[in-house]
């Protein structure tokens, strides 16, 4: 038992079974107790519901006006009742799930978000609010002035049991209920649905601690595996949003995984919190326009993801800014004019000189160009007798600027580029990448070569956004647009501030959210949308999970996607399985901070202590150091290793998840294999068990999956089979950490499969 908890009153002189009555009596009297509130809240719930229905049928219904603004307004503001509506549904299952009682023996409800009764008295507190942070830090050593917290199960909108923890050891109340951890256990060890859930209601005292550490700057929560990292930075990152709501609104916050399936494991917690206007985004889709699924050998992304790539990508942007050998001639409306290198390199170095990214400072060298190649056919016309005046001066420019020659000319010597093929040449020009690399050897740059057609891996996507820095947008032909779109931006935002106060919607929206809504054109995009397809798009704040795998060239696209330096970063140095990966958090986010706030989690609560111990001792005899954690509880299943030969490992296999379906207690079962191992083995249990065996992080939802480590990294199984752990150790440069891995997905039983 915790410090919290006490033991049952039982009086002495009552027998067994007149106890065990008495106390289902009283706890069917709590329970219907509960019921009675819990049906409030619902007509609450429901009522609101049907008050935002009802509110976006007016809005929907009600004249526009004759203006596009007009229009746009009332479509803005209909969205703001829908995202509403969608909010109050996905927070209908388990609405309410603890109680605080305090030291007055006054009572307050904790949900998934707060509801007041239609005289504005609260009737349940948002989770995250300061006033409800007792119901998770709160012990008998430190009360925090509660007398008892009670926890509420129920399934549906039906109260199933409830338990308290009683704070004050001194009351004498014979109708207190069972104090216990049954809550927290019921959630580990509940089956996997190949979905993460929410930990809300059981949320933890380092945990809360850290979720509700404050926003600015750069927050690193390590822990080892099993701790609930990523379950702490999704709920840290509904708590930033619920609480800087006015800042990170209009900015938006940005949650980065390591894979595909990871995200699609994750997707549904914030919506579940009330929060559906984060950006969820994997590595390979922080690039606008690429959706990067598969990465390069392990010395290839080491390459890539080297902060020594900046640099190559520099001059290679250099390197397009080019003077002529010799000298140039064109023709100008039969006119031939001789272009010297000299004008070109002058117009080259002032184009430099501007310090602006590539395209953008193009415009100053093709107009000191055009103004230089005028000036001398001017003159030229001139000494030939010719009466030139400032008109014929400006026709000459445009005939200038006009001419096929001039551009060929102007286009070789600095030619407009874009990120894709910047980096597409220098990887299907060996002799350009040679001339940019006079320091590497034969065998480095071909570990960049690559055909044209060849999908853009993982590694590619940081480069991409790199050589999009420094070349930067094309402009347009005159600024007078964007001026434009400028000024009416500014009225945009006035008009939004006064039509939030005459609709009464304070706090349900931003001006700013809603003025996005008044574009002449195009669809209203949500912050997410716009964030997902803009690259210059930046964050308000931004968690990284399973962080440890980041290469600095990674932690540079991110550092440009926050600058105010926000971010709440979680992982594990011991699970770090990446090439380019860092031994230390100093080491892994140079690029991004100099300073940090580290915190660590130190209870594992998804690995029973059986899997956990061994795991552990595999990798420290392997020679991984690793974070010590404790786990809270123990599986009735013990792991099993079995070792056989290679012409026996399928039938094992298939042995072992027969063996694994016939316990009847379902779940999900992953097998976790060498990447070169895994599409064999999946045909061959889908030759066995029929289509419903999934593969990699794809159908992570069916009852039995095959991955490699690396796809499984940051999800979690009722069941794991690992098989031929000394090649998974084999197959990467960090084998070890792969297995570390490997052997702490599991939640229930571990099976290791060794090949003799």
């Amino acid at each position: 038992m915790t410090d919290s908890q006490t033991a049952r009153r039982v009086p002495d002189d009552r027998g067994g079974a007149d106890l065990s009555r008495d106390i289902e009596a009283r706890l069917a009297r709590e329970v219907q107790a509960e019921q009675s509130y819990l049906d409030a809240l619902y007509a609450r719930l429901d009522t609101v519901k049907a008050e935002a229905a009802y509110e976006l049928d007016r809005v929907r219904l009600a004249p526009a006006g004759g203006t596009h603004q007009s229009r746009s307004e009332r479509d803005a503001m209909a969205r703001i009742y829908e995202d509403r509506i969608a909010q109050l549904r996905e927070v209908d299952d388990r609405l309410a799930f603890g109680r605080l009682e305090d030291e007055a023996g006054e009572h307050r409800y904790i949900g998934r978000i707060g509801l007041r009764d239609a005289d504005l008295q609260p009737l349940l507190l948002d989770w995250r609010v300061p006033q409800a942070s007792a119901f998770y830090q709160a012990t008998a050593a430190t009360p925090l002035g509660l007398r008892a917290r009670r926890h509420l199960s129920t399934d549906g909108r039906r109260v199933t049991r409830v338990e308290d923890e009683v704070f004050d050891v001194a009351s004498d109340d014979p109708d207190r209920l069972l104090s216990g951890e049954s809550a927290l256990m019921a959630a580990l060890t509940a089956q996997r649905t190949g979905r993460m859930h929410d930990i809300v209601a059981t949320i933890q005292a380092e945990q809360d601690r850290i979720i509700r550490s404050e926003l600015r700057g750069v927050l690193v929560v390590q822990g080892g595996p099993g701790t609930g990292k990523t379950a702490v930075a999704l709920h840290r990152a509904a708590y930033l949003l619920y609480t800087h709501r006015d800042r990170l609104a209009s900015s938006g916050l940005l949650v980065v995984g390591p894979s595909r399936s990871f995200l699609r494991y994750i997707e549904q917690v914030l919506p579940s919190l009330g929060e559906t206007g984060v950006v969820l985004s994997s590595l390979g889709s922080l690039f606008p326009g690429v959706e990067a699924q598969i990465d390069d050998e392990p010395s290839v992304a080491a390459l890539k993801g080297s902060p020594r790539m900046t640099e190559l990508l520099r001059r290679a942007v250099q390197s397009r800014q080019v003077v002529p050998d010799a000298v140039q001639t064109v023709e100008i409306n039969n006119e031939r004019l001789e272009v010297a290198p000299a004008l070109i390199e002058k117009a080259i170095r002032r184009a430099q000189d501007s310090h602006k990214p590539h395209n953008e400072a193009r415009v100053t060298f093709v107009s000191n160009a055009l103004a230089a190649m005028t000036s001398e056919l001017v003159s030229r016309l001139r000494r030939r007798g010719d009466a030139i005046d400032d008109e014929d001066v400006r026709m000459i420019r445009e005939d200038i600027r006009s001419s096929q020659d001039v551009r060929v000319l102007l286009n070789t010597a600095w030619l407009p580029l874009s990120p894709e093929k910047l980096l597409g040449d220098l990887y299907a020009r060996p002799q350009w990448l040679a001339s940019l690399t006079p320091q590497w050897n034969e065998e480095k740059r071909a570990l960049l070569h690559r055909d044209r057609s060849s999908e853009w891996t993982i590694s590619d996507v940081p480069l991409l956004d790199e050589a999009a820095e420094l070349l930067g947008e094309a402009p347009t032909a005159s600024g007078a647009a964007e001026q434009a779109a400028r000024r009416q931006r500014e009225r945009d935002i006035e008009n939004a501030e006064n039509a939030i106060r005459n609709m009464g919607v304070e706090g349900m929206v931003s001006a700013e959210a809603l003025a996005d809504g008044f574009a002449e054109s195009g669809p209203r995009l949500t912050a997410a949308e716009r964030a997902s397809t803009d690259r210059s798009w930046t964050y308000g704040h931004i968690v990284v999970d399973e962080a440890q795998e980041l290469s600095p060239m990674q932690w540079r696209l991110l550092r440009r996607r926050a600058p105010l330096r926000s971010f709440t970063i979680v992982g594990d140095i011991a699970q770090a399985s990446s090439p380019v990966a860092a031994s230390n958090w100093s080491d892994a986010i140079r690029s991004l901070s100099g300073e940090f706030r580290l915190e660590e989690l130190t209870v594992n609560y998804r690995t029973p202590a059986q899997i956990a111990d061994l795991a552990e001792r595999t990798a420290r005899s392997l020679g991984l150091s690793i974070t010590a954690s404790q786990s809270v509880r123990e599986s009735e299943w013990e792991p099993v290793e079995i070792s056989v030969p290679e012409r026996e490992l399928v039938e094992s296999l298939m042995a072992t998840v027969r063996a694994d379906q016939a316990l009847g207690s379902g779940g999900t079962l992953a097998v976790i294999a060498p990447a070169h191992r895994v599409s064999a083995l999946h045909a061959a249990l889908r030759e066995e068990f029929g289509a419903s065996i999934g593969l990699g992080g794809v159908s992570i939802a069916q009852t039995v999956s095959v991955m490699s480590p690396r796809t499984a990294k940051g999800l979690e199984f009722d069941s794991v089979v690992a098989v031929d752990p000394d090649g998974i150790v084999d197959a990467e440069p960090r084998g070890v950490s792969a297995l570390y891995v490997t052997l702490t997905r599991a939640t229930q039983r571990l099976t290791v499969i060794r090949v003799a």
